[in-house]
């Protein structure tokens, strides 16, 4: 079956870096626009960032643009998030997400505190 599976939750200081991972499988990963989200207890899910089906194509929202960087590795069913220069609003669980599919993974905490 569809399966999405993030990897990468941590604790870290403002300034710090993160990388997050998420695993797919289950359909043809190379074909699809993938996506991550972000959600904060108590607001809805916001979009951080997308990447078209060969990688060329990006887009960020504006509280994260020059500082994340999506990216996707299609001969490993992999898609990444690399996040510099956190922020403490930074913090929320992270979802990786196949639109098109419709699948969602179950979260990664991020937590930027000092």
């Amino acid at each position: 079956q569809v399966q999405l599976v993030e990897s990468g939750r941590g604790l870290v200081q403002p300034g710090g870096s993160l990388r997050l991972s998420c695993v797919a499988s289950g359909f043809a990963f190379n074909l699809f626009v993938m996506m991550w989200y972000r959600q904060v207890p108590g607001k809805e899910r916001e979009l951080v960032a997308t990447i078209s089906t060969g990688g060329g194509s990006t887009n960020y929202a504006d509280s994260v643009k020059g500082r994340f960087t999506i990216s996707r590795d299609n001969a490993k069913n992999m898609l990444y998030l690399q996040m510099n220069s956190l922020k403490s609003e930074d913090t929320a669980v992270y979802y990786c997400h196949a639109p098109s599919v419709g699948s969602w993974g179950q979260g990664t905490q991020v937590t930027v505190s000092s």
